[in-house]
């Protein structure tokens, strides 16, 4: 068949795919309604003005992918319901990131739960609530530019060297001082006397700066850049089902054949992180560590400074701010940090 027949077939079929016929799965509507749902009554609760983000989603099925909430959709993605547009697929099905896929406002794009590590309705919606923190990242001012003066992508303009950076995972004096600092958080979050937490915390304070001082400066960013970025994400997957343990999901919610009660997905979200980091292995797992590892340390902080939300954003791309806030202090951390010593930023 001759190649411009070949291209006029699938431009047909692509059209068709994204045309009026393509029609949102019905369990797909059903979770995504209850995202939007869920994030109205819980955001707010989980960190401060949350609720003034925007969240487009594109679901990416089989053959099409489907656009909501966005303010703009652009010209490829054909009306095919109220607020849903559609165009035939792009992105793998097992996709989920989030990133500004036609410049500002950033987009979560994510699979159906069964071609995510999600599996299923409940832990779907917590991991789109863990995108949806992406987009309050990323709308901050100045997030950008200063991910750009990490001076970090070695001239990559696609974003995958936050993926690739060059990491000394298998570096043996790295590695085993990481499994150290991993030990010692992991024991000051099981500590429930305060004032042997209090010693523990300060000893991980000045550990984690002995950690990240053994490290080249653009090591030290790198590392700090993802417990900030995707650490805290994680720690927003166990929040956010923290806070909606009592929230009431819709009719058509429950009645999905793989629903899960919100509660028992909260009682389990914790302890499946501390159990992750306990097996966290950076040499094996390399940047996977710092989903649960940054998790922890947003479980630490909570306990230190019940306020430390109120300054992330003024301290951007890295935790450093708050711990180093901590060296040389005496036990009793309910103070906030003093201005902090950054060796590595």
């Amino acid at each position: 068949m001759p190649k411009m027949v070949v291209l006029l077939l699938c431009a047909v079929c692509a059209a068709a795919q994204s045309g009026p016929s393509a029609k949102l799965p019905a369990d797909d509507a059903v979770r995504i309604k209850e995202f939007y749902r869920l994030s109205s009554e819980i955001q707010d609760a989980v960190w401060p003005d949350w609720s003034k983000v925007a969240a487009p989603l594109i679901l990416v099925t089989a053959d099409a992918e489907f656009l909501t909430h966005h303010p703009a959709p652009p010209v490829e993605f054909k009306k095919v319901a109220d607020d849903v547009y559609a165009r035939p697929r792009q992105f793998p099905t097992n996709f989920q990131a989030t990133f500004p896929v036609f410049g500002p406002p950033s987009v979560i794009v994510i699979g159906e739960p069964a071609n995510t590590q999600s599996q299923s309705s409940t832990p779907w919606l917590f991991t789109a609530m863990h995108e949806h923190f992406h987009q309050l990242q990323n709308a901050q001012p100045g997030y950008f530019a200063a991910v750009d003066s990490l001076g970090l992508s070695q001239g990559d303009t696609s974003g995958m060297w936050m993926l690739n950076y060059p990491f000394p995972y298998d570096k043996a004096e790295v590695v085993q001082s990481f499994a150290e600092l991993r030990d010692l958080l992991l024991r000051a979050l099981a500590e429930n006397d305060e004032a042997k937490f209090s010693k523990l915390a300060n000893e991980y304070a000045m550990r984690r700066h002995k950690f990240f001082a053994q490290l080249s400066a653009d090591d030290a960013r790198y590392f700090g850049f993802q417990l900030w970025q995707e650490g805290i994400a994680r720690y927003i997957e166990v929040k956010a089902p923290e806070a909606a343990r009592h929230y009431v999901p819709s009719p058509e919610y429950m009645a999905l054949a793989d629903y899960q009660p919100f509660a028992d997905h909260a009682d389990a979200a914790r302890g499946k992180t501390l159990a992750e980091l306990k097996k966290a292995d950076l040499a094996v797992w390399k940047r996977t560590v710092v989903y649960s590892f940054g998790a922890a340390e947003g479980f630490l902080l909570d306990r230190i400074l019940p306020k430390w939300k109120d300054e992330y954003f003024r301290h951007m791309l890295s935790l450093d701010f708050y711990f180093e806030g901590f060296l040389l202090r005496p036990p009793g951390l309910a103070s906030a940090p003093r201005s902090p010593r950054r060796p590595h930023s």
